[in-house]
């Protein structure tokens, strides 16, 4: 019998880069992950769906091999760090957390255990990682789109579906860490030729009197910079955009298919999904400061046509054509 040195080293060589080939979970061990979504069970639960799937796909079993501790911030930035303060005294071996101010919040109070953000607009602008290469320190995870032009091609579907509108208010929430994207969306919306209005938020209450003080500064569109608080609510603020005639645009696909007129996004479950892939890497033994930030590379164009015709407006075929998803 031949002994194939060549052959030997070569097969070592490829089991050896296989990912994961040559790790196997201790006996026994259950990991232990903790998840916090900025918004409600009742509003976002197919996110943590999302999450446990992508787990699945690796091989986990919940219960077996790794334990899932959700928890809800219910929109409100204050609740974010006392429910990661939970999950540090738990020993979570590693914590998911989504939204911008869920990451600022995690840069600020988790010191060691390994962070997955998910959602964050521009991780480097809000200073939860050092570049986008290598984050640094305990934190990485998944962008929401580091695109400076999106916000103006959300607009310009706006004025294609509303191409009369000229005045365009913006709802955002003031705590909600989204001032440079609504800074942005004013310069986009001016280059359309459309002048800007500011609707500010900072709770559900506030809503109501953002709609009315649309009505008085007479805006004719609506554009909602997507944050915590504006997606828990997001069914009142689509019935509110809807009484008050307003033709608007969202960030998320979620308000589209709640009844919205038009959505243009990255998929967030997908997003969601995604992030199960660095908590297996870490929970494998990997660096989260070393493991590089991604962005989405696919984004989801999303018309409600039912929404368009109690608005009374007509979507034109080019516009449908384009579409990911039309809702009938």
């Amino acid at each position: 019998m031949t002994f194939d040195r060549r052959g030997l080293v070569r097969a070592l060589a490829t089991t050896l880069a296989a990912p994961g080939a040559l790790w196997a979970q201790p006996a026994g061990k259950v990991f232990r992950v903790g998840f916090l979504e900025a918004g409600s069970p009742s509003a976002n639960r197919h996110f943590l769906d999302a999450f446990l799937k992508g787990m699945r796909d690796l091989g986990y079993v919940e219960g077996r091999t790794v334990a899932i501790t959700a928890r809800w911030a219910e929109g409100r930035a204050e609740r974010f760090e006392p429910l990661l303060g939970e999950f540090v005294k738990l020993e979570q071996d590693v914590i998911v957390v989504a939204s911008t101010l869920g990451a600022v919040a995690a840069r600020r109070s988790v010191r060691s255990t390994p962070v997955v953000f998910v959602g964050v607009a521009d991780p480097l602008d809000a200073g939860v990682v050092a570049s986008l290469a290598r984050p640094g320190a305990n934190l990485t995870g998944i962008s929401r789109a580091f695109d400076a032009g999106l916000i103006g091609k959300t607009l310009q579907l706006l004025k294609e579906i509303a191409p009369t509108a000229s005045r365009v208010a913006l709802l955002w929430n003031t705590e909600g860490a989204v001032e440079n994207r609504v800074a942005e969306a004013r310069s986009a919306v001016r280059s359309l030729g459309m002048t800007p209005l500011i609707a500010e938020v900072r709770d559900l209450g506030g809503i109501e009197l953002a709609f009315a003080k649309m009505a008085q500064q007479k805006a004719d569109a609506m554009m909602v910079v997507t944050d915590p608080l504006t997606l828990r609510h997001r069914r009142t603020i689509i019935a509110l955009a809807e009484a008050n005639r307003l033709p608007a645009i969202y960030e998320f696909a979620e308000f589209a298919r709640d009844g919205g007129l038009i959505a243009y996004s990255a998929s967030i479950p997908a997003l969601f999904e995604r992030a199960a892939v660095f908590v297996d890497k870490i929970l494998k033994g990997a660096n989260p400061g070393e493991l590089p930030v991604e962005q989405p590379t696919a984004f989801a164009l999303v018309v409600n046509l039912k929404a368009a015709k109690r608005l009374g407006l007509t979507v034109s075929p080019a516009l449908l054509l384009r579409a990911d998803e039309v809702i009938r």
